[in-house]
């Protein structure tokens, strides 16, 4: 190489680095893509370690720095929807045709100017040999609004949108000559690849895959086959200590459709990955070992964390992590935050499962409208079975997430106990909260939640006198 070659290369390598992005968003992008640190740092060539300390603001340098900077565009680029065609123009609408100056009927043509048929047979008779002027063509009568629905990145008409859940009714009942119990049977049996065939339809297009086999921790593994893995749903069983002097009756409320609203919930979009001596991320979803803080409210209010009589650490769900520090914060001040040591968390969305949602919410809405107890029964197994056998279960090999499974049901938890607590805010004096759905009250409690079979709405289970005169 001459002196002039070398120079030329010295000048080819120097120059001012490529710009990377903020650190934070250089860790959006890998869990967007549902990428491991160490998936990254063996495509760049260096170890997992560096790519978490790039990911916290440390700076690659040199070639290193190129690489990273390479992949950081590359996926800004896939995760970058394309942009839709522009529309091609309509074409302007012809003018309305003028009245002829002979006849008075409508001419296209026009001579000098002035409308009128140039052909003078196809001139109609004028009425009084007045030039009657045409009246234009009245507008089309208004039509109802069509109702669209989300179809991707696109919308489509309702009327279009296939309504998987309809047509596996209206063909059980078919087959089965129309017997109610029969067809009802049929579907609650099919209810598991019913509902991970709609969970599919309803994924199309989405943002994200669903990554449905992810390596699992040993934590969130069954420690026997009859056992249970080592994560703590906080199940609320509690019954108040005691009440006023005095009668009271209390009405058993039944929470309409718990798991179905718990499916939106922050769930963690890939594979889990190990941290310790880290806050809370609330863009991250998962499991985490804490230390929960003691809870003063025993008497008015149940424990957020359940019934747990050993003390000590313990590994709890996202849902409850989240309720935890929201109960801690000024707004609430109830208690102190909980001390978090280690975590099994990915990047998360509240979205991941939310079409599948709202189908199935669509469908039970429905069902109650028109009083199929039918799609009722068979929509209810679809959302209650597609919870429990996504964890260690021969029912459903299609999906392996246990982490997801104790999220949603611990979601379904703590959604109850916020309802406790808004009666309790709202005066009234909360007696029991058992499992997803059961909170019983004292109280006016109707003027607190609104009464109905709606996913929104509560319906009574059951009354009954507590105190004076009664055992």
């Amino acid at each position: 190489m001459s002196d002039f070659d070398a120079i030329d290369a010295m000048l080819a390598a120097s120059g001012p680095e490529v710009e990377l992005p903020p650190a934070e968003e250089r860790r959006a992008l890998r869990d967007a893509l549902n990428l491991s640190q160490a998936q990254v740092a063996r495509a760049i060539g260096v170890s997992p370690a560096t790519v978490g300390g790039w990911e916290s603001g440390r700076e690659p340098t040199g070639g290193i720095r190129e690489k990273y900077a390479y992949f950081l565009d590359a996926a800004r680029t896939r995760l970058t929807p394309e942009p839709e065609p522009e529309p091609e123009p309509e074409p302007e609408p012809d003018p309305l045709p003028q009245p002829c100056v002979l006849c008075g009927h409508p001419a296209t043509d026009q001579v000098e100017g002035f409308p009128q048929h140039l052909d003078h047979a196809e001139c109609g008779p004028a009425e009084g040999g007045a030039k009657d002027t045409p009246r234009p063509p009245a507008p089309a009568p208004a039509s109802a609004p069509v109702k669209i629905v989300p179809a991707g990145r696109r919308a489509q008409t309702a009327a279009e949108a296939p309504d998987a859940i309809g047509r596996a009714v209206k063909e059980a009942l078919a087959a089965h000559e129309g017997d109610v119990e029969a067809a009802t049977a049929a579907l609650v049996k099919r209810a598991i690849p019913d509902a991970m065939a709609l969970l599919d339809e309803t994924r199309k297009g989405g943002r994200y895959d669903v990554v449905a086999h992810p390596w699992i921790p040993d934590i969130l593994r069954k420690q026997t086959s009859r056992g249970a893995d080592q994560i703590w749903e906080a199940r609320p069983k509690w019954t108040r200590p005691e009440l006023p002097p005095g009668a009271h009756e209390v009405t058993a409320l039944d929470i309409n459709g718990a798991y179905l609203s718990a499916l939106k919930t922050h769930l963690p979009i890939g594979q889990l990955e190990h941290s310790t001596g880290f806050g809370h991320d609330r863009r991250r979803a998962g499991v985490h070992l804490v230390t929960p803080p003691h809870w003063d409210h025993e008497g008015v209010l149940p424990n957020p964390i359940g019934n747990r009589d050993e003390p000590g650490p313990l590994w709890i769900t996202e849902p409850t992590l989240r309720l935890l520090l929201r109960l801690s914060s000024p707004k609430y001040g109830l208690c102190e935050p909980p001390t978090i040591h280690e975590s099994y968390t990915s990047g998360a969305t509240e979205g991941l499962l939310e079409k599948f949602r709202i189908a199935l919410k669509d469908a039970r809405d429905r069902a109650i409208a028109e009083d199929d107890e039918v799609t009722l029964e068979y929509v209810k197994a679809m959302y209650s079975k597609f919870v429990a056998t996504m964890g260690e279960s021969n029912y459903n090999r299609e999906l392996y997430r246990p982490d997801w499974m104790h999220l949603i049901r611990s979601q379904a938890f703590s959604n109850l106990w916020m309802k406790a607590y808004k009666a309790y805010d709202e005066g009234l004096t909360v007696v029991r909260a058992m499992g997803t759905d059961e909170l019983h009250v004292i109280g006016d409690w109707q003027g607190v939640f609104p009464e109905g079979r709606s996913v929104s709405e509560v319906k009574v289970k059951d009354r009954y006198a507590l105190g004076r005169g009664q055992d």
